[in-house]
């Protein structure tokens, strides 16, 4: 379709960026450490490593890979930990190495992880001590998988008093790690001293090496790993600092990510991050609110992301009204959809507007955002970023005119190559001429500005009219007495489907009758919850904080079969 879009751009951005300033993730870092050496890098649990130390220990952990675990450019290597100084540091040290980043969740079960390394053919695993014992138990029901292991503790790159001392706390004092064996393990900072005294063999990479073997959530079944190339992430770099470029500052900014750097969103923000020298403070448990608001009140930052669900985490905590917010420029969103009421209450508290974004693992992840300088919330995904292209397509590949709803499709140097070892799946999400098709369902306006319905699996289908969940809980969010909120399909035999809202209440006081008098005022008749459903725990959600729908679908449907049973019974 037309590039509607770029009428509407910002002052200052271009519709296409240079992709090929860097040759390679690995040129891009050394540029910024040469650059701001001195400065502050990354910051956590209240230590600090500048660029140039940043420089010094990758460069040492990459010689170790290379010489003493003798991998090879195109090696996959995995990263299972939370957000630590550690972090950082192997994932350049993997990249420097020519090496492949598998990032992995470190909250995952057994049966996941042992999926993971044997699809992905990870030849080493980077493991916090926490979760070895999940490795252990994979080591040991594959005893052929060949995987070199180096174990970290939490507190292995603070200072050495500090480090002794945090080490003992969370290993004898809170019993956070499991007991775990696994002969010929590497301590993380025996590998960083082994390397301080070997060459680094400069490993010549291009655009269309893989940098990252990056799993989906698994959403749709096992999870897949889209192929993201060197090529793949520098473009979405590139696209990210063009947009917002007029805003912030090289060397001057404070990025606090509290959100896992083994996701992409996290980790390609914090790769934009770098190339702007900014001084990334690395958020280890934003659920522990007492640790994170001391973190927020401790730098003046000037930049946060997160999703939905952990802004009103913030906004619903008292001590979060101490937090000098005078410096904030930018909140960024993603994951999920930002509901108007904790945009409206965020704006209010910090004076700033929430930028909404939107992308898939398999496009690096960004392709859509909102622009810097909207005045309120607009519950849109924004714009095309420059260099990408969109288009709504219908099932058969037909492009839909503007207002009609269809699935939202990219195409753009951010977009992945292929999945790992998938080509049939691969063939699944492109078109025969070059969209990828997002499985989320969309339409685009006038003024090219996109907006998600949902995804297609989500709809929930009444009487023939399509239903989305995200309108269905943004107006339920809007009452005060809700907390959390999911919407759902039910079967009905008369309508097929009806609505179904799973809540979790802010005022235990919170009526079903009172809620959907609430919804009334917002819903039109065919959009209205038939179901009521309240409950006194947390809704199941992602490692970053997105409800998951088809947790609380399959726990109906099982409910429903077992009623069932009960019945013929």
């Amino acid at each position: 379709m037309e590039a509607i879009w770029l009428k509407h751009y910002p002052p200052g951005v271009p519709a296409e960026v240079d992709v090929h300033e860097f040759a390679s993730l690995g040129d891009m870092l050394r540029r910024s450490c040469q650059r701001f050496g001195d400065s502050p890098a990354y910051s956590n649990m209240g230590s600090s490593m500048t660029y140039a130390e940043l420089d010094r220990s990758s460069r040492d952990f990459a010689a170790y890979l290379q010489r003493t675990l003798g991998l090879r450019k195109g090696d996959r290597v995995a990263i299972m930990m939370p957000n630590l100084l550690q972090y950082p540091v192997v994932l350049f040290g993997v990249l420097r190495a020519g090496l492949v980043v598998v990032n992995v969740n470190p909250q995952y079960t057994v049966p996941e992880l042992e999926h993971q390394l044997k699809d992905s053919g990870a030849a080493a695993i980077v493991v916090l001590e926490n979760f070895a014992r999940t490795l252990q138990e994979v080591l040991e029901r594959n005893p052929a998988l060949n995987l070199a292991v180096i174990t970290t503790e939490v507190g292995d790159m603070l200072p050495v008093v500090k480090e002794l001392l945090t080490n003992v706390v969370v290993k004898y004092v809170k019993h956070m790690v499991p007991a775990w064996k696994i002969d010929g393990a590497t301590e993380f900072n025996a590998g960083l001293r082994a390397g301080r005294g070997q060459e680094v063999d400069e490993v010549p990479l291009n655009h269309d090496d893989m940098a990252f073997l990056q799993y989906t959530g698994g959403t749709t079944g096992v999870a897949k790993g889209a192929v993201l190339t060197h090529g793949n992430l520098v473009a979405n770099v590139q696209q990210m600092a063009a947009w917002m470029a007029r805003d912030l500052v090289d060397g001057k900014e404070v990025f606090v990510c509290p959100l896992p750097l083994y996701h992409v969103y996290a980790l390609t923000s914090c790769l934009v991050f770098l190339k702007m020298g900014a001084h990334t403070v690395l958020v280890t448990n934003p659920r522990d609110m007492k640790a994170y608001i001391h973190d927020l009140k401790r730098y003046p930052f000037t930049i946060i992301i997160g999703v939905n669900t952990l802004y009103r985490a913030l906004l619903d905590v008292p001590e979060f009204a101490e937090v000098d917010t005078r410096a904030l420029k930018l909140t960024s969103a993603g994951g999920m959809a930002v509901q108007r009421v904790v945009a409206e209450r965020w704006k209010q508290r910090t004076g700033v507007d929430i930028i909404e974004g939107y992308g898939l693992t398999e496009t690096s992840p960004v392709v859509m955002a909102s622009p810097l300088d909207i005045a309120q919330w607009t519950g849109t995904i924004g714009l095309p970023i420059p260099s990408t292209q969109a288009a709504i397509l219908d099932d058969d590949g037909h492009e839909l005119a503007c207002g009609e709803v269809g699935e939202i499709c990219i195409r753009g140097p951010q977009v992945m190559p292929r999945y790992w070892n998938r080509p049939d799946e691969t063939d699944k999400v492109f078109t025969q001429d070059g969209w990828l098709r997002t499985g989320d369902m969309g339409f685009v306006d006038e003024r090219g500005y996109f907006r998600i319905t949902d995804r297609k699996k989500d709809m929930i289908l009444v009487s023939g009219f399509k239903v989305f969940p995200n309108q269905i809980e943004d107006a339920v969010a809007l009452h005060p007495g809700v907390a959390e909120v999911a919407a759902i399909g039910e079967p009905d035999e008369r309508s097929g489907e009806v609505v179904k809202i799973v809540v979790v209440k802010q005022d235990p006081a919170l009526t079903e009758q009172a809620l959907l008098e609430h919804c009334r005022q917002h819903l039109t008749g065919y959009k209205m919850p038939k179901i009521v459903e309240f409950r006194s725990e947390p809704l199941p959600k992602s490692n970053i904080g997105k409800i998951l729908r088809r947790e609380l679908r399959k726990a109906a449907a099982t409910a429903d079969s077992a009623s069932r049973t009960a019945a013929s019974g």
